[in-house]
């Protein structure tokens, strides 16, 4: 059990990691006191001498990198140009998120991407997508998107522990109808699953469909033809009538009264992260101003 998870993911101040966490981070990541501070500083030299990456980084974010990619350093200034890259190639997913714009209030109103408050006993991020609450013929995929990346970056910025044990997704897709699956198309599709496998600085413990209706196999085997090996195995699928079993390990404290947990209701978790997110609003801007893109090439 992760000794540093405490009762929420934010914290006022970004938190030291216990001597049980360092522990983990050698055994799993190759990380070390030893070896942070030069490798932190290796990346640093290379960005400021990259022509191409014009970009301003704190050392908690090339941290999170390094993690990502267990302290090899060609994975991880692979993994920072890929991130960039996307950046600057989809500017409708990572540009202009001011939460206060009135299509992005309408989808923080409905809640559909909430990161739990607390993570779980391991001390992962455990981040609920509502990918059917939406209304297709109303809200773009970018901005749902865009929420999505808003949440996390709130989540993670001071959960120090999540660069760490990473995180669990799990994406309710609860009552479907085609045109949110003719939204999901196949460039949408590639494009996500490459931010989760090669781009995102966040590590991936699990991706959990639930409610999956019948027929999710045709849409489930685009994403898989565009997924690593690794990233298949941790891909788990659940029908209504499996739900039973996809919170295993999930202890009920932390979970949404909807979902058999005692923390919350799904309203409080959506008006919860609205005003986190609205709070964080000129920091969110901030981050589109000092972190120029990578030039395209």
């Amino acid at each position: 059990m992760a000794s540093s998870s405490s009762d929420s993911v934010m914290h006022h101040a970004r938190q030291e990691l216990t001597s049980e966490d360092k522990r983990y981070a050698a055994a799993h990541l190759n990380e070390t006191d030893e070896n942070r501070e030069n490798a932190i500083a290796e990346i640093r030299r290379w960005i400021e001498e990259n022509d191409d990456l014009s970009t301003r980084i704190d050392d908690f974010l090339i941290l999170r990198f390094l993690r990502v990619c267990k302290f090899n350093l060609d994975k991880t200034k692979i993994r920072i140009q890929n991130y960039y890259k996307q950046r600057s190639y989809l500017p409708e997913w990572y540009m202009n998120k001011d939460p206060f714009r009135p299509e992005l209030q309408e989808l923080l109103d409905l809640g559909v991407f909430l990161p739990l408050r607390k993570p779980d006993s391991e001390g992962r991020l455990v981040i609920v997508v509502r990918g059917t609450r939406h209304n297709p013929r109303r809200h773009n995929i970018s901005d749902i998107v865009k929420i999505g990346v808003m949440a996390t970056e709130v989540a993670t910025k001071d959960y120090t522990l999540a660069s760490v044990r990473g995180y669990s997704v799990f994406i309710d897709v609860a009552n479907p109808t085609m045109r949110h699956a003719v939204q999901l198309r196949p460039q949408i599709i590639m494009n996500l699953v490459h931010a989760w496998q090669s781009c995102y600085p966040l590590r991936t413990h699990s991706i959990n469909i639930i409610n999956a209706p019948d027929y999710v196999d045709i849409v489930l085997r685009i994403f898989k033809s565009f997924m690593s090996e690794k990233m298949k195995n941790r891909l788990f699928v659940y029908t209504q009538r499996t739900m039973q079993n996809c919170f295993e390990g999930v202890p009920a404290n932390i979970l949404p009264v909807e979902y058999g947990g005692t923390d919350c209701t799904f309203r409080e978790l959506t008006e919860y992260w609205k005003k986190l997110i609205e709070e964080n609003r000129d920091w969110l801007m901030d981050d589109e101003k000092n972190n120029t893109a990578i030039s395209k090439q």
